[in-house]
């Protein structure tokens, strides 16, 4: 609030005006102490709201709260007048003045008087009084109204100059006649009488020409009545279609949970209300796999696919501008790529030969080759709930421990597997006695026959040697380990012999090109000594063997060939 104090000579008495002209500053008497004690228990009172507040030259109450220096009119301007609020509030004087909000500019031409006569000053095309010529907007006559006298265009309204406030300026209603919205209902009233009328009268053709009965008619016009609008309005949430009764829905389906209904436990993720986001997972106290759930919260769909690689390698990039390299995500994506690949091959091969030290000084490596204890125990904790005559209620049944030979299998026109029978040492066939595995069944006459004189192949025999026994668990997974190790080896190995290879390599191909370079200087001199013969007596060149060039050929090929611009041309055969 501003203190506005206005100084004027209006409020001083002509007492206080001299004959020179100098206006008498006379303070205001010194109160008694009793006259200030009175005052200053008023005004406690007037703020505990005990005594009525002060009213100003207006009959307005004063605040007992506003200060003194506030309130109080300066002594020298006018020491009789009464505390006032009148110069905190806004002088109408100083206020700027803005249009009503009744005010509009009208629109149209003035209908009450209609003119004859063409006036001085109007317009030459049309008569109006309100543009000139220039800015008519009728079309340009023939002969204007200035000449013929007649068709003068009625004036248009004179326009008021609006000088709207920031409010008035931004209101959208501003303008507007309610009475064209009047006239909008009316005519709407008028098209539905009009069908109320044409409807009955349809109702009343029927009943006289006895189509329709009066019971259906009750029954109609209760169904088919346009003021019940209920059956036409869409429900939220659904397309209903009243005259074919299908309901489309598009909304969330009933059997989707809500968030906030996964777990009922308070301790549980939060769910936040107002984003309706549940970033942790619902199930983490359960000791549900996240994978098998159908929500597994916000966190778990954002961290997932490239997310992740995208937030190591930023991290990645971090670290290393900290330890001096220039490398940025945005900027070079590409060499940051490269740098962190090479990071982790040689990190991966640090705790390598890390790990190997370690093992070669204190030793143990036995002991890292332990199997699970799932196979040293035979035991795991997985939940299987048994009824009391042993059928499994809850949770996996243990799986059978198969063969890895084939079971049951039929060969050869027999109804029993081979070594369903026993005999001196040999095994057979149950349905037929017969001693030889790839024989064909003979049923019971081959029961009858004996089999002294039938030895099986040696072939067989061979084969029951050489099959191995089966290998249990443990032993399968201890050689599982032997050939991850030995597939160690071979990359270190290959890595540590790459730098030899390299240099046999580079000895193997100097020596096939020193070969090429030997094999075409005999194929020059072949190809002289052709050149001087007589073209009859030259050899057929297509009865050669024609093979495609290898890289020694035609880097010999290169060095021996023999350009005519060359200066040093001629000494390359001395």
């Amino acid at each position: 609030m501003t203190e506005q104090t206005t100084v004027s000579t209006e409020g001083i008495g002509a007492e206080g005006i001299s004959s020179e002209g100098i206006v008498g500053l006379d303070e205001p008497k010194k109160m008694t102490r009793e006259d200030w004690r009175k005052k200053k228990e008023l005004e406690e009172q007037r703020k505990l709201g005990n005594a009525p507040a002060e009213v100003d030259e207006e009959g307005k109450d004063i605040n007992p709260h506003i200060p003194q220096y506030i309130s109080s009119v300066p002594w020298y301007i006018d020491p009789s007048k009464r505390p006032t609020l009148k110069h905190q509030r806004p002088q109408s004087e100083i206020q700027q003045q803005y249009s009503s909000i009744g005010e509009w500019y009208k629109r149209g031409v003035q209908e009450n008087n209609v003119t004859t006569k063409f006036r001085k000053g109007s317009c030459e095309n049309c008569g109006a009084m309100t543009h000139k010529k220039k800015d008519c907007l009728e079309r340009p006559r023939k002969v204007g109204a200035k000449f013929t006298g007649t068709g003068i265009a009625p004036d248009e309204h004179s326009q008021l100059q609006l000088d709207l406030d920031y409010d008035g300026k931004r209101d959208r209603w501003n303008g507007y006649d309610p009475e064209e919205h009047q006239r909008i209902v009316e005519e709407y009233a008028k098209v539905d009488l009009a069908k109320r009328t044409l409807k009955a009268q349809k109702l009343q053709d029927e009943l006289a020409s006895g189509k329709l009965d009066p019971t259906e008619r009750e029954h109609d016009s209760e169904d088919e009545d346009e003021d019940k609008y209920a059956d036409d309005i869409d429900m939220p949430g659904q397309n209903f279609d009243s005259k074919r009764r299908i309901t489309v829905r598009n909304l969330r389906i009933r059997e989707d949970t809500a968030k906030y209904l996964r777990n009922l436990d308070p301790n549980s993720a939060y769910y936040d209300p107002k984003t309706r986001a549940m970033r942790e997972n619902p199930y983490s106290n359960t000791g549900m796999n996240p994978d098998e759930v159908g929500y597994a919260g916000d966190n778990f769909a954002r961290y997932s696919g490239d997310t992740i690689t995208m937030a190591t390698t930023q991290l990645f990039a971090w670290e290393a501008y900290e330890r001096g390299s220039e490398v940025h995500l945005q900027a070079d994506p590409t060499k940051l790529e490269l740098l962190h690949k090479s990071f982790k091959v040689k990190k991966e091969d640090f705790k390598e030969k890390l790990r190997d030290g370690i093992l070669e000084r204190y030793g143990g490596e036995e002991h890292l080759d332990a199997p699970p204890r799932e196979l040293l125990l035979a035991q795991t904790e997985d939940y299987v709930e048994y009824s009391r005559h042993g059928a499994v209620l809850k949770g996996l049944e243990k799986a059978v421990a198969r063969s890895k030979y084939e079971e049951d299998v039929l060969i050869s026109n027999h109804t029993c597997i081979w070594g369903s029978f026993w005999k001196d040492g040999f095994w057979g066939f149950k349905c037929c006695h017969s001693l030889v595995k790839q024989s064909y069944c003979t049923g019971e006459i081959g029961v009858g026959i004996s089999n002294q004189d039938c030895v099986p192949f040696e072939e067989g025999l061979i084969e029951q040697q050489e099959e191995e026994e089966p290998k249990s668990l443990l032993e399968m997974h201890r050689d599982k380990m032997k050939e991850k190790k030995k597939k160690k080896k071979s990359k270190k190995n290959k890595k540590h012999n790459s730098d030899s290879s390299d240099s046999e390599d580079e000895e193997k191909k100097k020596e096939k090109l020193k070969k090429a370079l030997e094999a075409e200087d005999k194929w020059v001199k072949h190809v002289d000594a052709i050149m001087q013969l007589d073209e009859r007596k030259r050899p057929y060149s297509s009865l050669a063997e024609v093979k495609a060039p290898t890289e020694e050929e035609m880097e010999a090929f290169r060095m021996k060939r023999c350009r005519a611009d060359d200066p040093m041309a001629s000494f390359l055969g001395q």
